[in-house]
């Protein structure tokens, strides 16, 4: 039984007045549990026997506001599922994917996700821009950056840069630059009290004060990098007016350029989910009005959390021709990157994300704690290029590389990879092998006779 602050109880009498009750009540019920599939590797509208087997093993239901996302039974646990390591689907709170359905990224879209780990907007971001524009997703906490970055990764996407910085320091480097911006800001959670009793614990009415001051300044700094005619979702977890309605009451006061197109509330008690606010804002002005992001030596200095070898220069022609070796030897033959810039940091090769159109490369990152600069490709030696598991997660299935090994779901053989373990194979081959569950990668192995030694990332196995 969950037990709620005095405080708080009086604060959603005051708020709901007759619908208090029900709402109340609604921490008797059990919380909503869901999963939003991934359409660079599952198109939910298309059926098909992957689907067919998702919808029996996870008992999905549809979500009404999302059409890629499906409420699951608890104890199916789909996140020890194979298809889960293979980015099939992302495990997200039901009412949590209103945001990005109603901000509307399209493909070709610059976007920033301003406050993005662990990654459920910015990966349902991805999905909207279908491997086309640029997405830049930021999380100013270390530890948390890195479980944005793995997720994006396992996700398969080829177009986010991951960065670790504040509001201020982007707003610094990117005035009015994007398109679309997702401010899902740090909240007092009450949205989170049937997950997650310290939420409950950390509440009071003076940590909502704090909440509310605090996701104005991030605001403040979101609209300095929000492009003429774009739009901006502003998202919380939480129900109290101070951090929903007021908050974007006074941003609307103090920038009059902003225009407030809709906002959404979804309620415990009236929906099925945990609960969320947006509102969506566009910044009056031309479209098409050009970007203004600061380069080279005019960009602001900040911590720099990689070494990052930059530029056209010989240790990124280098490196790619090494990687291009390996793509020769161990991909299809039709296998093409998407438009991209090279970049070193240290041992690793990157691709970062070049869009037809959009003024972004590498100098625009330099000062900037970059944690993912694009695509991984590969870790480069001294003779060679081993490919990284980012690479295998953003193939779209088995035919793209030139050995692969096809493991069943159900079989166990899934399982022991997922463990690290090394597979034997009936034909004797020889090179670098994609692993695959029902034709969807999960990684690389290296073949040699009928064994493949297993390169499963070790921080990631079972």
């Amino acid at each position: 039984m969950i037990r709620l602050p005095e405080a708080y109880i009086r604060q959603m009498q005051m708020q709901l007045q007759e619908s208090a009750e029900a709402f109340l009540r609604s921490y008797e019920q059990s919380r909503t549990q869901g999963l939003r599939m991934n359409p660079a590797k599952i198109d939910p509208g298309s059926g098909g026997p992957v689907l067919e087997r998702l919808r029996g093993t996870f008992g999905l239901e549809p979500v009404p506001w999302c059409e890629t996302g499906f409420y699951y039974r608890e104890e199916t646990k789909p996140g020890k599922h194979p298809y889960h390591a293979a980015g099939l689907y992302y495990i997200q709170e039901p009412s949590a994917m209103s945001a990005v359905e109603l901000l509307d990224p399209q493909p070709g879209d610059i976007v920033l996700d301003l406050a993005a780990a662990p990654g459920g907007k910015s990966t349902h971001i991805a999905g909207k821009l279908a491997g086309q524009g640029l997405l830049i997703s930021n999380e100013i906490h270390p530890v948390r950056a890195k479980s944005l970055s793995e997720n994006i990764e396992r996700m398969g996407v080829t177009n986010a840069v991951v960065v670790s910085a504040t509001p201020q320091q982007l707003a610094e480097r990117f005035p009015r630059f994007f398109d679309k911006m997702m401010v899902d800001a740090p909240c007092s959670g009450e949205g989170m009290f049937r997950k997650d009793p310290e939420a409950i614990a950390e509440w009071s009415p003076a940590h909502v004060e704090m909440c509310a001051a605090r996701q104005l300044d991030i605001l403040q700094s979101a609209v300095a990098m929000l492009k003429p005619g774009g739009r901006l979702a502003y998202s919380t977890c939480t129900f109290n007016e101070q951090e929903n309605e007021r908050t974007v009451h006074e941003l609307l006061r103090q920038y009059p350029q902003l225009r407030l197109e809709r906002t959404e509330r979804i309620w415990p008690h009236l929906h099925r989910g945990e609960g969320h606010f947006v509102a969506v804002l566009r910044l009056e002005g031309t479209p098409d009005e050009p970007h203004a992001a600061m380069t080279g030596s005019a960009a602001p200095r900040t911590r720099q959390a990689g070494k990052a070898k930059r530029g056209a220069g010989r240790p990124e022609e280098a490196a790619m021709r090494l990687f291009q070796r390996f793509a020769e030897e161990s991909l299809a033959a039709g296998f093409a990157l998407p438009p991209g810039e090279p970049v070193l940091f240290g041992e690793q090769l990157y691709l970062l994300p070049a869009p037809a159109g959009i003024p972004f490369g590498s100098v625009m990152l330099q000062g900037l704690k970059t944690l993912r600069p694009g695509l991984h490709l590969a870790e480069v030696k001294k003779d060679r290029a081993e490919p990284a598991h980012a690479l295998a997660l953003a193939l779209t299935d088995a035919a793209q590389a030139r050995l692969a090994v096809e493991l069943a779901e159900g079989s166990g053989e899934a399982e022991r990879y997922l463990r690290g373990e090394t597979l034997d194979v009936p034909e004797a081959r020889s090179g670098w092998t994609l692993v695959t569950v029902d034709g969807f990668p999960l990684g690389w192995g290296k073949q040699s006779g009928t064994q493949v030694k297993n390169h499963y990332p070790k921080g990631l196995r079972r």
